[in-house]
């Protein structure tokens, strides 16, 4: 081994100064020969070579199972090897594991140029909200639901409130990319109980205090359930479009690094929402339905295919419900 690749060998390990990236990279003080030194680990990206994709699943141990709805199941796998019996390797793997799939999930997870697209109001009225409509119908909230209805994932769910008003009520739940454990990346999912929303679209003016009340008591659930986390330490927003049409709040850490699941085109914050809500024109059914709204889609997306790529090329779009 040479000098300088026997430096890392030699670093003695003193504190954790820092974690980020979701905990995949770390920064450790300590010293080498009685000299301070710092050491900056990240994981490394996966190897896309046919020979190592092809062996993964076996190279992977010690997997456990997180929990399974429906189709969808996630998994903490190592692919490192074993330590020892008294010190164990941490898992080092996050599995999320669709079976059977569907061709819509091949488009969904393969890669794909994006768009940016302009949603008026006549847009979502006449082509947008039908498919919506029609993706409810098919059955693609059946994972939601059986959440909601406490017939899936109930040894997941962090708390489920009781309110006088069952409109009110929703439950929390850990976004399936959140390890569970890493505070710094804390990543939460409330689902409301109330089905008649199915996303931003439908929020009016009227909804301003339910949004303000569910803010508050999401505040205060999360911070009663992680301890140091304060409620400035929250970001709160949703997904436009969303991936399913059933109306739920992103709750993240602020320390989270903001990845796509935050950027614009994709997130709108909840605070945002709320205001822009409260200080709209008009009285209390005013409301989403009639601002325009950007975001990215995929050209694989039905709403790109369907929708927008018709409308750029000057065609009618063709939306069945």
């Amino acid at each position: 081994m040479s000098a300088v690749n026997a430096l890392i060998t030699r670093f003695k390990f003193s504190s954790l100064l820092n974690q980020d990236q979701g905990g995949r990279r770390i920064i450790l003080q300590g010293s080498i020969s009685g000299q301070p030194a710092l050491l900056i680990a990240e994981r490394s990206a996966f190897g896309t070579e046919s020979y190592y994709l092809s062996s993964l699943t076996r190279l992977v141990a010690h997997v456990e199972n997180l929990g399974e709805n429906d189709i969808y199941r996630w998994y903490m796998a190592n692919s490192l090897p074993d330590n020892t019996l008294d010190q164990p390797t941490p898992p080092d793997l996050k599995l999320n594991l669709i079976y059977p799939c569907t061709e819509k999930h091949v488009k969904k997870y393969s890669f794909q140029q994006m768009r940016s697209v302009t949603e008026t109001p006549e847009i979502y009225a006449k082509y947008v909200r039908p498919y919506m409509r029609r993706c409810r119908e098919e059955g693609r909230l059946n994972w939601v639901f059986n959440i909601l209805d406490g017939k899936a994932e109930q040894e997941n769910v962090l708390f489920r409130s009781e309110a006088g008003d069952k409109k009110d009520d929703y439950l929390l739940a850990p976004d399936l990319n959140w390890d569970r454990k890493t505070v710094g990346s804390l990543h939460l999912l409330a689902l409301v109980e109330r089905r008649d929303i199915w996303s931003v679209r439908e929020l009016k003016k009227k909804d301003v205090a339910w949004l303000r009340q569910l803010r508050a008591t999401l505040a205060k659930k999360v911070t009663e359930l992680y301890e140091g986390v304060e409620a400035d330490m929250l970001k709160f927003y949703v997904h436009y479009q969303p991936t399913y049409y059933h109306f739920h709040v992103h709750v993240v850490h602020v320390n989270l690094d903001p990845t796509v699941t935050q950027a614009i085109g994709k997130a709108l914050g909840l605070d945002d929402i709320i205001s822009q809500l409260e200080t709209m024109g008009g009285d209390g059914e005013a409301g989403m339905a009639d601002v325009e709204l950007t975001y990215t889609i995929g050209e694989e997306s039905e709403l790109w295919t369907q929708v927008f790529k018709p409308l750029k090329e000057g065609l009618e779009p063709e939306v069945k419900e």
